[in-house]
């Protein structure tokens, strides 16, 4: 393997939240630390713990060298970098540069292409389990939240309830709709007939629809993602897709992403409205990023980085099957998170989720109450570690927790 996912870093004092945050209160939540004995094993917020590609901190030292800092435009480099990624990843083409914008992240811009959609007040159509930035976003913004469950089927595959889709779009009077592809927290990577079949719905429906495409680079096992726009000529005019590579080479403290919308009236309002706030512009060092990324070696460092978490992700699905009776998983093709559902264990141990959680916490094993995504005895868990430090975790797991 050419890059080191081997190596465990000390992030201590270095800016990580996914570290200096245990054991603090952040807002209304408090990270639970781990008791004397026990290092903390990171598995919570969506933060890899992996050096990034070299390509990204070679990009921001030569730009950094240059002390000057003032204010600059998107450069041809940048928008060409994006085409070419969308082009070689997705197998997007006719992606011309007006189509591309720049996004401080991309919750912000989902929320910002609602903002020119609906109203405060009105209905939104999302699957649950749901992203919680979705949720505090959408309730923040005085939405109200319609829910579609997914379901999961004899194979344990989560699937999207279509009838209930539809029932609840013409009831609800629903225009529009946000779509998670990869799916957080689930991971599903969805097919193309999936999409397709969603899409059709939401035509009939007239509901426009806000893609989060966020994890689209970090697919496994051999799964492909398939573009929100790509399914047909109707879904790339009726799709506003969100995208960037914070999650996939662990940028998000740079912020920086992108949106692509084709439609000309949908992208115009929704630059408007990005625009209106005058805080939606890019830094330079982060444009920088972006074209360290997605330069060659980025590439081959995705690639290596999907082996790995498919590796990890593995081992996980094996051990929990084997040494965790009443933990269900259904096997994530995407992303780099796990969403267990702990209720039979709990019931058969008379505990409740958050006795369980604290005795994961306690051994250093720091994962994500899931309830926050609308999974009532879920438990969300990062493998976006080490091997050496995943198997560490679960022997705790093991040994401390649900096995002692």
């Amino acid at each position: 393997m050419k890059y080191d996912f081997t190596s465990i870093i000390d992030r201590r004092g270095k800016d990580a939240m996914a570290v200096d945050a245990v054991g603090q209160t952040m807002g209304q939540f408090t990270i639970p630390g781990p008791k004397e004995g026990f290092d903390a094993i990171p598995m919570w917020v969506a933060d890899m713990n992996f050096p990034t590609v070299p390509t990204i901190p070679e990009a921001i030292r030569n730009r950094a060298d240059h002390a000057l800092y003032g204010y600059f435009a998107p450069s041809k480099e940048y928008l060409d970098s994006i085409i070419k990624w969308q082009e070689n990843r997705n197998g997007v083409t006719g992606l011309e540069k007006e189509a591309i914008g720049y996004e401080n992240g991309v919750l912000g811009g989902v929320m910002s292409a609602l903002a020119c959609l609906a109203a405060s007040g009105d209905a939104v159509l999302v699957h649950s389990p749901t992203y919680i930035g979705f949720t505090a976003s959408l309730t923040n913004g005085g939405y109200k939240i319609v829910h579609s469950p997914l379901k999961q089927d004899e194979e344990g595959i989560w699937r999207m309830d279509y009838e209930d889709m539809d029932a609840k779009l013409k009831k609800e009077n629903i225009h529009v709709a946000i779509f998670c592809s990869p799916h957080n927290p689930c991971g599903r990577v969805w097919e193309r007939w999936e999409i397709e079949k969603a899409m059709e719905i939401y035509r009939a429906n007239d509901c426009y629809v806000i893609s989060d495409e966020i994890w689209s680079d970090i697919i496994l096992d051999g799964h492909k993602h398939i573009p929100t726009q790509s399914v047909s000529e109707d879904a790339r005019n009726r799709t506003m897709a969100f995208y960037a590579p914070s999650k996939t080479f662990n940028l998000a403290g740079l912020v920086g992403s992108y949106h692509i919308i084709y439609n000309k009236y949908l992208r115009d309002r929704v630059t408007a409205m990005s625009s209106k706030c005058h805080y939606n512009n890019m830094n330079v060092i982060s444009m920088h990023a972006l074209i360290g990324a997605y330069k060659p070696e980025g590439y081959e460092w995705v690639d290596e980085l999907c082996g790995v978490i498919s590796e990890n992700v593995d081992y996980a699905c094996s051990y929990i099957k084997d040494h965790f009776e009443g933990v269900e998983l259904s096997r994530p093709q995407g992303t780099y998170m796990l969403f267990l559902d702990c209720q039979k264990w709990c019931e058969a141990h008379n505990k409740t989720l958050d006795e369980l959680q604290k005795a994961g916490t306690d051994v250093g094993v720091i994962w994500q109450d899931g309830r926050m995504f609308h999974g009532p005895y879920a438990i969300r868990m990062n493998l976006a570690l080490p091997l050496s430090r995943v198997k560490e975790a679960f022997c705790r797991l093991d040994k401390y927790v649900f096995n002692a």
